[in-house]
């Protein structure tokens, strides 16, 4: 079996470096197939990977976002690969330990169907917990984290059952990408599209877990914190973390019959309170 390991890249030439060499030194059984999806970038990212011939590139214009970017990945893994094989979603910003992907293969096959999350750790105090899995409010759309407090990382601990997983370093078994699709690039370009993804995957039947024995490493503040000027921005500006058309996908999607014949007005309501009463945005997934 091959493990298909997707990263989206946008600039971030050193990072990419980074990553790719922690793809590389992987202590594991089964074969590492690394592809990476250039969307456009300008810092000499495409003249390093022309170079590397154990790495399949592809190409996007700039206009790919992660959905985008995921998707044509997924699209020739799924080509090229079997059912039996595995895809791991993983971005540049992130470093990890040589034994990182049996960590997850493991998890995974013991306790099949299931897709794979690791915990993210501040690259800064190596065992300190930043984030282990996403929890969902659906009625009151809100996400929050499955870390209660912050902590030290416990390998004995877990799996961890959670109701959606981040594309920051998640194993997917093939099959579930036949079983609940690939991306949503149309309605989700960026935020929230790696939630999306596993809310489905986990509807077709999956299990959604992380395992503390698998860690990415990574800045203390990781994710965008950039912010839109003017509501028309915030709410129909694809690198928005409030882009409404993803908003409405994700939540549509996580939901169940009853809450979606009230979706929109509830959505509606809160936009209304997010934006005249200046409470925190939407909690933004973790791209």
């Amino acid at each position: 079996m091959t493990v298909y390991a997707l990263i989206p890249v946008f600039n971030r030439l050193d990072m990419t470096k980074c990553v790719l060499e922690c793809l590389l030194a992987q202590r594991l059984n089964e074969p590492v197939k690394v592809i990476v999806i250039d969307d456009g970038s300008t810092d000499g990212t495409a003249e390093f990977l022309s170079t590397r011939h154990n790495i399949a590139t592809l190409r996007g214009d700039g206009n790919l976002w992660w959905g985008g970017a995921i998707e044509l990945g997924l699209r020739h893994a799924m080509r090229e690969g079997r059912p039996e094989d595995w895809v791991l979603l993983v971005n540049n910003d992130t470093y990890f330990c040589t034994d990182f992907i049996q960590c997850l293969l493991d998890t995974a096959r013991s306790h099949a169907p299931a897709a794979v999350g690791s915990v993210i750790c501040d690259k800064s105090s190596p065992e300190r917990l930043l984030s282990i899995g996403a929890m969902l409010d659906t009625w009151n759309m809100l996400t929050h984290d499955k870390l209660e407090q912050p902590r030290q990382r416990d390998v004995t601990i877990g799996p961890h059952c959670v109701d959606a997983l981040s594309g920051r370093g998640t194993l997917y078994p093939m099959q579930a990408f036949r079983d609940a699709g690939t991306m949503r690039p149309t309605w989700l370009p960026h935020y929230f599209a790696d939630l999306e993804l596993a809310v489905r995957v986990r509807k077709a039947g999956y299990r959604l877990l992380v395992s503390e024995q698998a860690a990415v490493f990574s800045a203390d503040k990781y994710g965008s914190t950039w912010r839109p000027g003017g509501l028309m921005n915030r709410f129909f500006m694809v690198r928005s973390s409030s882009y409404l058309p993803a908003l409405l996908a994700f939540w549509w999607s996580a939901s169940s019959f009853r809450e979606r014949l009230s979706l929109l007005p509830r959505l509606v309501r809160k936009f209304a309170h997010v934006t005249f009463h200046r409470i925190p945005d939407f909690p933004r997934s973790s791209q």
